[in-house]
């Protein structure tokens, strides 16, 4: 095992992965902007450098300055969490050449699964389904208009790196593409330092099923199940859940079998997501793969009672998948829902400032992963996450009836929050039914106008 850990992230995933050193033993060694010098994931590491000014550009991404806290601080491994370099290829070189362990897959697998155009190859070459689209990097407009005319519209433009969201446009015809294109672009190269965009048929409100994978360095590799996070907005996830209420026990068992084949086919090691789109009639494609922990990974470990940060750190190490992973099964239900700080009435407009009042809520299966707190400032910097609460139950029902309660009392005074909305969400019937998709938010929004898009 690991005698010191760098987390090269920042918020809820950094605390998270300082939680998961600490019980394995493993001291740590936090890195900082100086927007962050108050961030709890400071405060509660061993230790912490600051690595530059608030701009992720000049810190969280600045890949020299974390190799040289790395060297100073002496530790033997990076968890890079999610965002920023988690999925950086050649980030892991660079960690690889200087000794230092990078905990998720080898550089080649992200390659290969990391850049999203070379997933969708990969996947055609394991004979698993994918959207129509793009044979390769859309370089200009000219290009992304003449791969659109082929595959006919609607289309979307998705950046090859990251995700969250961020560069991704839908585009309905000629004018939105040469926009969505350009848009595409420069947002990717500023929040991944990757301009690079393809162009895929855009399947219209289908459900958005991902696949949890975890493998080792000795050829064993397993899934953990669904997740279902088709409740999105601007692409961007609001609400998760697992199981899926789409899910039957066929179709579970043919998508977990295409997501272990592809992670087999890269010769994956670590965690890792497969996402798909799912029709109506159960038909799927492959998008794309996440080569790290997702957001949305707690409550894969709450249905399976496993910690899948503390078997990223095993697996890095060298141990072989422990038993409980391999013979994990699901219990239950769990929902998460991501708070952000956003104003939901109005058209959900970052809302960075001081958290006047913080109170998480508690109680039977209820979990808060969060690094706010009273008096903390959340940056405009950044993304607005601010934490995400998650609650479990013995059904779906009783889930939902948690969750519900549980955003009835967390408290965030002082900022905005999604929480409203969230709650809103609960008590859909649309939503209690599981008679939703990705166009679910957008209808609700559009339904309660009067409240959401003042």
């Amino acid at each position: 095992m690991f005698d010191k850990v760098l987390i090269a992230n920042r918020g809820e995933i950094a605390l998270r992965v300082i939680r998961a050193c600490k019980e394995l033993g493993v001291k740590t060694l936090a890195v900082y902007s100086e927007a962050d010098s108050d961030s709890l994931h400071v405060q509660l590491a061993d230790e912490a450098i600051c690595i530059g000014p608030a701009p992720s550009a000049q810190s969280y991404l600045k890949i020299d300055r974390i190799i040289s806290a790395a060297e100073v601080g002496d530790v033997d491994a990076i968890h890079p969490g999610y965002g920023f370099l988690s999925e950086n290829a050649h980030f892991a070189d660079v960690c690889s050449s200087c000794n230092i362990k990078f905990i998720g897959p080898p550089a080649s697998a992200i390659r290969s699964m990391g850049d999203k155009n070379v997933a969708r190859a990969t996947a055609r070459k394991a004979g698993v389904p994918v959207t129509p689209g793009s044979d390769g990097l859309v370089e200009t407009e000219q290009e992304a208009l003449k791969v659109a005319k082929k595959i006919g519209y609607p289309v979307m433009i998705k950046a090859v790196a990251g995700g969250g969201g961020k560069g991704m446009r839908p585009a309905h015809n000629d004018v939105s593409l040469v926009q969505g294109f350009h848009g595409a672009r420069m947002e990717a190269e500023k929040a991944f330092g990757n301009a690079g965009v393809y162009i895929e048929k855009l399947i219209e409100n289908p459900h958005h099923i991902e696949f949890q994978v975890m493998a080792d360095q000795h050829g064993d590799i397993v899934h953990l199940g669904e997740r279902d996070c088709s409740i999105q907005r601007r692409n961007q996830k609001i609400v998760e859940e697992t199981p899926s209420p789409l899910m039957t026990e066929s179709l579970r068992k043919k998508m977990g079998a295409c997501a272990v084949k592809l992670a087999e086919s890269v010769k994956y090691v670590g965690a890792g997501t497969l996402e798909f789109l799912v029709d109506d009639r159960g038909n799927f494609y492959f998008m794309e793969m996440n080569t790290r922990i997702q957001v949305e990974h707690t409550i894969t470990e709450e249905v399976y009672g496993v910690d899948l940060v503390k078997e990223q750190i095993r697996v890095a190490a060298g141990e072989s998948l422990g038993a409980h992973i391999r013979n994990a099964k699901p219990r239950g239900h769990a929902i998460e829902c991501r708070i952000n700080a956003e104003d939901p009435f109005n058209n959900f407009a970052p809302c960075p400032g001081k958290i006047d009042l913080y109170y998480a809520p508690g109680g039977r299966g209820v979990r808060v992963d969060s690094h706010a707190y009273s008096g903390y400032t959340v940056p405009p910097h950044y993304d607005s996450m601010v934490g995400k609460l998650i609650t479990t139950g013995s059904t779906r029902f009783n889930t939902i009836n948690r969750m519900n309660r549980a955003l009835g009392e967390y408290l965030i005074r002082g900022i905005k929050t999604t929480i409203p909305f969230q709650q809103a969400i609960m008590q859909n019937p649309d939503f209690v039914r599981g008679k939703y998709n990705t166009g679910f938010v957008e209808k609700f929004v559009s339904s309660r106008a009067a409240e959401f898009n003042r």
